[in-house]
C-alpha cells in the first residue's frame, strides 16, 4: 500500500477520520472514514478533555475497521477551527550572500523561518504562514522565485494565528486517544484544498463552510489565499432559536431544521402545518407561515 494519511476533523457536532494515500497522479483517494457524534467541543474549541478523547477514539476505530487489511493508526493531520482564530498580513526580506546562484527552495525556507519568529500577543501562537507572492530586487508579482537570480528575496505573507490553550488543548486530546500528531491545518484552508480548483483560485472565489459550531470562511483571488476566517456561528444556533421560539425539545428542533429548514425563501410555502412531537406522546401543532 502506497503512502497512508489520516485527516482528523474534531468538530462541533461531529468528529470524522479520513484514510487515505495518494494515486499515481498525486490526489487522495479515501480508503475509509469513521465518524462519531462530538460530546466536549463547543464553537469549534475543546471544552471537555475526556468526552473529546472518547469521541476521536471512536472515529479512528471506526475507520481502521473499514481499512481492508491490517491498518493501525498512529500519526494524524488534525484540522483546527474556532472563533478563536485570526489572520494577518506581514511582508518578509531575505538577503542573499551568493547573487551569483539561484534562488532555491532553501531560501524560501529561510523566508518562511522568519515569519514563525514575529512576536506575538500573549497567549498567541503562528499556526501557519502561507506565502502570497514574491518580489525579486524590487520585481513585483512572482508566484514561483526559485531558479531566478537575485539578492534582495521578499514576499507578502497571510498569517493564521491562534490561541496557545485551544492548539494545546487539541493536541492533549489527540494524545490521549494513543495517537500522534503530524500537523495542525486551518480548516478553511483544507476544505480550499479539496474542493476548489486552480481555475476557481485564479478567478476569484469565497468558500464557506457552514459546520454545527463555527462557519469558516477562505477567500482567493488571482490564485492567491486573501483572506481567512473562522466565524463563530453555524448551524446549531438555528437550532437554538427554533428550540427557544416554538418552546421544543433540542432534538425535535435540529429534525425540524433539516426537514422543513430552507435556506431560499422561495422554496418556502406560504401556509404550511407542521407537526411536532410534545412531551408524553402528545402532539402540539404549529403553524408556520411564510
Amino acid at each position: 500500500m502506497s503512502k497512508v494519511i489520516v485527516g482528523l476533523d474534531i468538530g462541533t457536532t461531529k468528529i470524522a477520520c479520513f484514510v487515505g494515500c495518494k494515486n499515481e497522479h498525486g490526489k487522495i483517494e479515501i480508503l475509509s472514514m469513521g465518524t462519531s457524534e462530538s460530546l466536549g467541543v463547543t464553537r469549534g474549541v475543546v471544552s471537555n478533555i475526556e468526552k473529546t478523547v472518547q469521541s476521536i477514539q471512536l472515529a479512528v476505530k471506526e475507520a481502521q475497521q473499514r481499512v481492508e487489511g491490517e491498518l493501525v493508526i498512529r500519526v494524524v493531520n488534525v484540522g483546527i477551527a474556532g472563533q478563536h482564530i485570526k489572520s494577518l498580513q506581514h511582508r518578509g526580506i531575505h538577503t542573499r550572500n551568493n547573487a551569483s546562484t539561484e534562488i532555491s527552495q532553501k531560501d524560501i525556507d529561510a523566508l518562511i523561518e522568519d515569519m514563525h519568529k514575529l512576536v506575538m500577543l500573549p497567549g498567541e501562537q503562528i499556526i501557519t504562514v502561507l506565502p502570497q507572492e514574491y518580489i525579486v530586487d524590487n520585481e513585483q508579482g512572482i508566484k514561483d522565485p526559485i531558479g531566478m537570480m537575485g539578492v534582495r528575496l521578499e514576499a507578502n505573507f497571510h498569517i493564521i494565528i491562534g490561541n496557545v490553550g485551544a492548539s494545546m488543548n487539541i493536541n492533549k486530546c489527540v494524545h490521549k486517544a494513543g495517537l500522534e500528531v503530524k500537523d495542525i491545518i486551518l480548516e478553511p484552508i483544507a476544505s480550499a484544498d479539496a474542493v476548489l480548483s486552480d481555475e476557481e483560485k485564479e478567478a476569484g472565489i469565497v468558500l464557506v463552510d457552514i459546520g454545527g459550531g463555527t462557519t469558516d470562511v477562505a477567500i482567493f483571488h488571482e490564485g492567491i489565499i486573501r483572506h481567512t476566517a473562522v466565524i463563530p456561528f453555524g448551524g446549531n444556533i438555528i437550532t437554538e432559536d427554533i428550540k427557544e421560539g416554538c418552546t421544543i425539545m433540542k432534538r425535535q428542533a435540529e429534525l425540524l431544521k433539516v426537514k422543513f429548514g430552507s435556506a431560499l425563501a422561495s422554496e418556502s410555502q406560504e401556509n404550511e402545518i407542521v407537526c411536532i412531537p410534545g412531551l408524553r406522546g402528545s402532539l402540539c401543532i404549529q403553524q408556520v407561515l411564510d
